[in-house]
């Protein structure tokens, strides 16, 4: 039961991390909406948990020097989620590709999923203090 829960946790604050990532660099393509030349950046979310939590398409599990370390935390390194560039959807004099409609909507639609994964994160931990309790 305690394995599940670190699991759920674990799955759960990085998939936060995640977020919290993809809300600052959607925020980055807001900021610089009229920089000249500036290209729009994001990363696809499923694929970065994947990684994340070493269920990628033929990766191997992530080794860990201590049975107590969260996974991809032996190192001590922070895996970065690929970048990829957006493209225009407008053709612009100044080469910048930041949409802030495309901006907008994403940035609204992340906010709202980095707090269901609080509202998951906050039913688990309810659940087991109310295990522990006896209610």
């Amino acid at each position: 039961m305690l394995n599940q829960l670190t699991n759920a946790i674990d799955f759960h604050g990085q998939a936060l991390t995640l977020r919290s990532e993809r809300q600052r660099l959607i925020a980055s393509n807001i900021a610089n909406a009229d920089t000249p030349g500036y290209v729009a950046r994001d990363f696809s979310f499923a694929q970065a948990l994947r990684e994340a939590t070493g269920t990628a398409a033929g990766a191997p599990p992530v080794a860990t020097t201590s049975a107590g370390h969260i996974g991809g935390a032996a190192t001590g390194a922070r895996s970065e989620p690929n970048l990829l560039y957006a493209s225009a959807s407008q053709t612009n004099l100044d080469r910048n590709t930041v949409d802030m409609d495309r901006e907008r909507a994403n940035f609204a639609d992340n906010a709202v999923k980095y707090e269901a994964t609080l509202r998951f994160i906050n039913g688990n931990v309810r659940t087991m203090l109310d295990a522990i309790k006896g209610q």
